[in-house]
């Protein structure tokens, strides 16, 4: 029943059309990430493609575009904006690059780096999202490889990866993601045990790695495993 219950509620939202109106408010948040500093013009691109809204539940649909976290259920929320683009524009995402991305969400993270050319290897811990985002995703035209599994381990057997990226609050920097980098490869992730994190940015100079602290944010835990429900 909560299978059938998920699935209705996305096709609900699937319904729900990419119109002139909504395009308009993708442009207003556009100029708000520019003034926030965001200044790719790919990244910027990727943002006005992307229709968020279709990422949301109706009831948050008249605020889509705004710099605002909305929960997307089990206890998660996807980003604000800002947070997206911010990790995106980090990545230096190249057309064809392969992404590992810790934590698929809603999905809309993946669509961005799909929507910038890249290869996206994206898991999820939380069965609904998981199931939720493997139709979600497709129907939009945006093709990921996606898996359920435990983001601490990553997923070696499908690297390694130009970027990694880790859209959950670490606790510490797990070293089998490390171990998935290729050299020169590049790891953004937020790393603190509190309600806050600072964003680490981490490369892999022959098996040195430099890191990097770029401010403060505020995520969801990271957490070890599949959820039982």
């Amino acid at each position: 029943m909560v299978k059938g219950c998920i699935i209705d509620t996305l096709l609900s939202v699937l319904a729900e059309k990419d119109t002139y109106r909504h395009q308009g408010m993708r442009k207003g948040m556009i100029n708000t990430l520019q003034e926030m500093g965001i200044k790719d013009h790919r990244v910027l691109e990727a943002f006005y493609k992307v229709p968020r809204h279709l990422f949301l539940d109706t009831a948050f649909l008249e605020f889509a575009y705004e710099n605002k976290a909305f929960p997307i259920g089990n206890e998660q929320t996807i980003s604000h904006p800002y947070t997206v683009a911010f990790q995106t524009e980090l990545l230096l995402v190249k057309p064809g690059d392969r992404i590992l991305e810790i934590g698929t969400g809603s999905g809309f993270q993946t669509a961005i780096l799909v929507e910038l050319g890249a290869k996206v290897v994206t898991i999820e811990r939380q069965k609904d999202l998981y199931r939720k985002a493997k139709i979600h995703l497709p129907k939009m035209g945006y093709r990921a490889m996606q898996l359920l599994g435990d983001g601490f381990a990553g997923s070696k057997m499908n690297g390694p990866y130009d970027s990694i990226i880790v859209t959950c609050g670490a606790p510490y920097i797990p070293k089998d993601l490390l171990g998935q980098l290729k050299p020169d490869g590049k790891m953004i992730i937020p790393v603190g045990e509190g309600e806050e994190q600072k964003m680490i940015e981490i490369i892999n100079e022959n098996d040195t790695y430099i890191q990097r602290e770029l401010g403060v944010f505020s995520f969801v835990p990271m957490l070890p495993n599949v959820a039982k429900c």
